[in-house]
């Protein structure tokens, strides 16, 4: 067996953050643009989740575009399910969800009691050395979990806090240049490191998803939503394929598979 999920370089965060963020826009774009709703657009997304993730589960070894295929069907499920917590089931800020805040602490106990799950398994939180079906599943889980936390988080900073689309971006930014110096320049644990900045490059992506597809007069870009999807579908391939080339020309050591 060789491994089955990628090592943790400049490259992964990259295509983490943009992963992310056009799970942001495609979300928005099937469920406000495209006016399908939460419910159903979570239905689509929800299928094409479910079938990739059983096939990463099932590959024997790391495959590029199947793996960003699952971290960006968490993307799109965990939007779609964080704006029916927060907003309701309908097109937009609805006062029948539980509110942008409200819905972050629900999604924040979740990701606590997964993680609680996890460490009553025995399974190792080092996404590196991961080598049991088991804990492959428990660590989709959590990233589904991360995900839509993720997104609660960053509509809470950019709406409820004032600070805008851009400002959100900027603070959450900074906190992982922060994450970053910690890991540099400090003993912390790079596996407590590594989930922290996970969950926090959701939110990051949410309101870089936000600043690219809002009008002008709301603090974005004015892209809306189908331009910036196809804008960052592409940039995704093209990092999925360079990825993929680095694999087939320097390829990673051997690691057994246990069940």
């Amino acid at each position: 067996m060789v491994r089955k999920l990628p090592e943790i370089t400049v490259l992964f965060w990259l295509l983490k953050t943009v992963a992310v963020t056009l799970g942001e826009t495609a979300g928005d774009l099937l469920g406000i643009t495209w006016g399908l709703g939460y419910v159903l657009t979570a239905g689509v997304f929800l299928g094409f989740f479910l079938s990739v993730v059983v096939a990463q589960v099932r590959s024997r070894r790391y495959r590029p575009a199947l793996y960003w295929a699952v971290v960006l069907g968490t993307s799109t499920v965990g939007t779609e399910i964080s704006d029916f917590l927060n907003r309701g089931p309908g097109h937009g800020s609805a006062p029948d969800g539980l509110g942008y805040a409200w819905g972050a602490v629900l999604l924040m106990s979740v990701l606590a009691a997964v993680f609680l799950v996890w460490w009553r398994t025995g399974q190792t939180y080092d996404v590196e050395n991961i080598d049991t079906r088991s804990g492959e599943i428990l660590y989709w889980i959590a990233i589904l979990a991360s995900n839509t936390l993720g997104t609660s988080t960053g509509d809470w900073l950019s709406d409820d806090t004032g600070l805008g689309f851009r400002g959100a971006f900027l603070v959450i930014a900074a906190v992982l240049l922060l994450l970053l110096a910690v890991h540099r320049f400090t003993a912390a644990s790079p596996t407590v490191l590594f989930w922290i900045a996970f969950v926090l490059t959701r939110p990051l992506g949410a309101a870089g998803g936000d600043s690219l597809t809002k009008p002008l007069g709301d603090g974005g870009l004015g892209w809306g939503t189908a331009g910036a999807s196809a804008a960052l579908g592409a940039l995704l391939v093209a990092l999925i394929v360079h990825q993929t080339r680095q694999q087939v020309r320097g390829g990673r050591g051997p690691l057994t598979l246990r069940t």
